[in-house]
């Protein structure tokens, strides 16, 4: 566990050695999702299988959740994009490739990356990543709802003292990201993928939704148009792949870590 400088702001960040952190070998790097998750969702069901198998991984806090910093401004995607480069930076990986493994918000994190930086991301794997439709809209209508829900709220107080400590963390990280930074604000202002972006994405993608997913036609899209792209459904979920589906998303993930680059692209599963 240390917290890293970088972009200004104070990461919360774990590095899992694989075989040998000498190696020039790509770097798997986990992006959680919004508001209530960090990097504690992954350690267990994925980074620590994939330590295990050999690979070099890194887990952060994204700013402003977990035990990272958590400064009032600063949460649009390109100011996320710039802290996950200074934070490889910071940990003396800015030359090494890297594949993003990004669970929702942390997916589409990933794909703005590879956009910014094609040189840089050797291979994307996208659970559940918000890349077209009405799931922003509904997102914000279910954050701005829940920052008057928290405002002023007591249930930190009332969580802790019924000894319920991790909700009352994770109650009180919420009423401050909704309610004391610009996370809605710069998740609103957000420009949308198009169909050019995708075209523009060559690294190997590998984007795994649930059979009941409203992300599944946005995978589906980025597959039309990414020219090494494949969607794996996992059938019978939703938007709870990372829980709901985990030894089968092992399995897919530590696959692809295997040998992403070395890979034809695959048939898409629709």
């Amino acid at each position: 566990m240390a917290e890293i400088l970088a972009n200004s702001v104070r990461l919360h960040v774990q590095r899992l050695p694989g075989r040998d952190r000498s190696s020039t070998e790509p770097v798997a790097v986990f992006l959680h999702g919004l508001v209530v998750d960090n990097l504690s969702s992954f350690y267990c069901t994925l980074a620590v299988p994939a330590a295990r198998a050999g690979h070099d991984v890194v887990l952060y806090d994204l700013r402003g959740h977990g035990r990272s910093e958590r400064p009032p401004t600063g949460y649009d995607t390109d100011t996320a994009v710039r802290d996950l480069t200074a934070m490889l930076a910071a940990l003396g990986l800015a030359q090494r490739p890297v594949h993003l493994i990004g669970n929702s918000y942390g997916g589409m994190l990933a794909l703005h990356t590879a956009l910014a930086h094609p040189g840089l991301v050797a291979g994307l794997i996208l659970i559940e990543a918000p890349l077209s439709g009405p799931w922003f809209e509904n997102m914000l209508d279910t954050l701005s709802v829940a920052a008057l829900d928290l405002e002023g709220s007591h249930v930190p107080q009332e969580l802790a003292s019924i000894g319920a400590r991790k909700a009352a963390r994770l109650t009180t990280t919420a009423d401050e990201l909704l309610n004391r930074t610009t996370l809605i604000d710069d998740i609103a202002a957000a420009r949308p993928f198009t169909p050019e972006d995708f075209a523009r994405v060559h690294c190997p993608v590998l984007a795994v939704c649930g059979e009941h997913s409203e992300l599944l036609p946005g995978a589906r899209e980025l597959a039309r148009h990414a020219p090494h792209c494949t969607v794996r459904v996992l059938p019978g979920l939703g938007h709870d792949v990372l829980k709901g589906g985990t030894d089968e998303l092992r399995r897919a993930v530590l696959d692809r870590l295997a040998g992403p680059a070395r890979r034809q692209p695959e048939a898409v599963t629709v």
